[in-house]
């Protein structure tokens, strides 16, 4: 017995060694189980220094390599509303991604028409209005371009025309291999039962979501346009919405002492993003006044990289 014991016991001594290797040459060699998301920089984090012409949108992608080691950029139309089919400038816009290692990601479109209009005409409209978009970010190596799900009237009504807008859309985008997103940016759009019940009957493999963690406000004061009236839970809304998700808004406006988001529990909402399974960009948006729009972007940075570490 004590012979079957001692087998046994160097056997077990064996598989153990067996073992060891693969974990001794991670450990050796540092590395480091890489995170689900990557971070990008939303172009409206530096809204305010673009509108005092501080910057403009060809600097960008240069200053979120320099000045915040960023990789990858998701611009807003606004900044370059008239540069759609200006391939001299969209071809200087590249080669500053280029000089610079930089990823262009998505562009956010705003300005173009309600997706969701009730009137047919208007609606196609705005729907071809997006066309250029599609093409601009094939142009630029872009995935997405992230849209809005806007439209007047009763929910079922506008449900039922952002659904046929977006699908329209959807169809001429995917023979460009471009993806189209909706974020929760407003209205009925920024009720994530409702959006995901649009996505639902879209049902189309380039058309998703953009998650924003901040852009759950479904109603506004008439009289203070900053004054929320109706709100969704943010926690809910995400979790709605990330069955869909190609692309995520870190939203962010004000940090407490130790670095961490006021007005959103980062680490709660993370796992959310987490456990549907997420793995793509998640773009900085900093909003808030009390930081400058640098700090902001940092703090925000610092708290997704430890997320990072942590998960």
């Amino acid at each position: 017995m004590k012979r079957k014991q001692f087998l046994k016991q160097i056997s077990a001594a064996m598989a153990a060694t067996a073992v060891l290797p693969a974990f001794g040459c991670d450990f050796i060699n540092d590395q480091k189980p890489k995170s689900f998301f990557k971070i990008s920089l939303a172009e409206w984090s530096l809204h305010k220094k673009l509108f005092a012409n501080e910057m403009t949108n060809l600097d960008f992608p240069v200053m979120a390599k320099k000045d915040f080691g960023i990789d990858a950029v998701e611009y807003v139309n606004v900044f370059f509303k008239d540069k759609a089919k200006d391939t001299k400038y969209l071809n200087e816009l590249l080669k500053r991604c280029k000089d610079n290692d930089v990823k262009n990601h998505l562009i956010m479109c705003d300005g173009e028409g309600e997706l969701g209009d009730a009137d047919a005409a208007k609606r196609l409209k705005a729907v071809e209005n997006h066309y250029k978009w599609v093409d601009a970010a094939k142009y630029l190596g872009c995935a997405t371009i992230r849209v809005n799900a806007a439209g007047q009237g009763a929910r079922e009504e506008v449900a039922a025309a952002a659904a046929e807008g977006l699908s329209k859309l959807g169809a001429y985008a995917a023979k460009e291999k471009i993806n189209v997103i909706v974020e929760n940016h407003g209205g009925y759009s920024s009720d994530g039962s409702w959006l995901s019940g649009v996505m639902k009957s879209v049902n189309m493999p380039n058309v998703g979501t953009l998650p924003d963690f901040g852009n759950f406000c479904i109603k506004r004061d008439s009289k203070d346009w900053q004054v929320c009236v109706e709100e969704y839970d943010r926690y809910k809304g995400t979790a709605e919405l990330m069955p869909f998700a190609k692309g995520v808004s870190a939203k962010s406006y004000d940090f407490d002492e130790k670095g961490n988001c006021v007005e959103t529990d980062y680490n709660r909402i993370m796992k959310i993003v987490k456990d549907a399974g997420f793995k793509g960009y998640v773009g900085i948006e900093y909003e808030g006044g009390k930081l400058s729009e640098k700090e902001g972007i940092l703090k925000t940075k610092a708290l997704l990289e430890r997320i990072q570490k942590d998960m």
